[in-house]
């Protein structure tokens, strides 16, 4: 589980700002929200609220490019990293950015930190707690030889043939743990946190991202429950009995293998296959209801945007509760009624164990209701003069601006906890 992440010069993002889940004193909740590791108390939810470009997908982002730069390692040292420093000042963009994460794998606690510029990575350090803080290895870059010289910790036992190995397999563009993917050798401390971005830590979920192919795949594959899904799908009352999946193979029109042959330049090997083959596998996804004892098909096209975004929702939900999984969504509310986003959360809640949501939202519902939601897990960005984003948490307001009795919504509503849009005049004078 995630215990803190911190970002500096990541695009809007200026200073370093810190997301924690760490719980603080109170046991408001505590039985549905918290997750504990000896005296630690993790969370199961970030809520980030905040006005349109005030940096809230940033944080998300920067989440999911830590995860990129560590499972999907860049395979030539002339390809540049994925992102922009702050553009909005004349110094941070000829300085390095900074990420890092402490989190728990299997009961152990790690912190990993990675300095980066476009170009290279420059520094990065892994640590373990067991229980004492231990370091894993140390990582500089020689810029001038663009060359990954690698340390590691007196605990940690190698051999000079597997650090020569990774240090080759590591360029100046990769991270050690990315190195360490690409490399066909075997260190139980760096799998460890490898596992832990590969499995627990999933991709970043955008208002655009199609969760029905992931989820259909996944029912396909048996990785999710097909009636698992529509128990989810019936409690929020979208009228559905079943889900029918169908596979098809389709004759490939010569045109279409000419014209990826265009894209790509060079044929891949997938394209050579689906030329050999001559054929494509197609899933046809349909929804059955029944209504009045009588039922009726309707494929997926048809189906409201609400309904297919639930269906995706439901197969997270499936995942979030049977696994020990992480899943950053922006957006949360996107398509769905106020409602349905709540009961959502609540389902999550109440019947997942190791597993947490960070995620963006609008809907300012929640925070009208105590019943349901900790001041803790409560997050705004705010743009500031410089255009920057500050991140805080609701916590971080003394008993002056936030008390017991505080209604959370009126106050947020009013501007006292900033994160609100600056709006102007109404009243717009064009030049006709």
């Amino acid at each position: 589980m995630i215990i803190n992440f911190s970002v500096q010069n990541f695009g809007s993002i200026r200073e370093k700002q810190t997301l924690s889940f760490e719980a603080d004193k109170s046991t408001h909740l505590e039985d549905t929200y918290i997750v504990k590791f000896g005296e630690q108390r993790i969370l199961k939810l970030a809520l980030i609220y905040g006005a349109n470009a005030s940096g809230k997908t940033t944080i998300l982002k920067a989440l999911d490019f830590l995860r990129d730069i560590v499972i999907n390692p860049e395979r030539k040292k002339n390809n540049e990293l994925d992102f922009n420093p702050f553009l909005f000042d004349p110094s941070t963009p000829k300085e390095n950015s900074t990420i890092s994460i402490e989190f728990f794998q299997n009961n152990i606690k790690y912190f990993y930190e990675v300095e980066f510029f476009k170009k290279a990575i420059v520094s990065e350090e892994l640590y373990f707690y067991s229980p004492n803080k231990a370091n894993v290895f140390k990582r500089k870059t020689n810029l001038s030889n663009q060359f990954t010289e690698i340390t590691f910790g007196n605990k940690i036992t190698t051999d000079k043939v597997f650090e020569k190995t990774l240090e080759s397999n590591t360029l100046w563009n990769n991270t050690v743990l990315g190195g360490y993917l690409k490399t066909n050798i075997d260190l139980k401390e760096l799998q460890e946190v490898v596992d832990w971005f590969g499995v627990y830590l999933n991709p970043l979920i955008y208002t655009r991202t199609e969760l029905e192919d992931f989820v259909t795949s996944r029912i396909s594959d048996k990785e999710i429950s097909k009636s698992d899904v529509v128990s989810i799908l019936k409690k929020a009352d979208f009228n559905i009995s079943d889900i029918v999946i169908q596979e098809e193979e389709k004759e490939i029109p010569d045109d279409f293998i000419e014209f990826l042959k265009r894209q790509i330049k060079a044929p891949s090997e997938q394209i050579k296959e689906l030329e050999e083959k001559g054929k494509l596998t197609a899933v046809n996804l349909e929804f059955e209801h029944t209504v009045s004892n009588t039922t009726y098909t309707l494929p997926f096209e048809s189906e409201s945007q609400g309904t297919r975004r639930y269906y995706g929702f439901a197969g997270l939900l499936t995942l979030l509760i049977k696994n020990s999984t992480a899943f950053p969504i922006d957006e949360l509310e996107s398509s769905l009624h106020p409602d349905l986003y709540l009961h959502f959360l609540l389902s999550f809640l109440l019947n997942s164990k190791n597993s947490q949501i960070i995620a963006t939202t609008h809907n300012r519902e929640i925070l009208d209701n105590k019943d349901i939601f900790r001041n803790d897990a409560i997050w705004f960005t705010d743009k500031q003069e410089s255009c920057s984003t500050e991140l805080y948490s609701l916590t971080d307001f003394d008993s002056s601006v936030v008390r017991n009795t505080t209604n959370i919504l009126n106050a947020y509503k009013s501007g006292k906890l900033s994160g609100t849009p600056n709006l102007g005049d109404p009243f717009i004078d064009l030049n006709l």
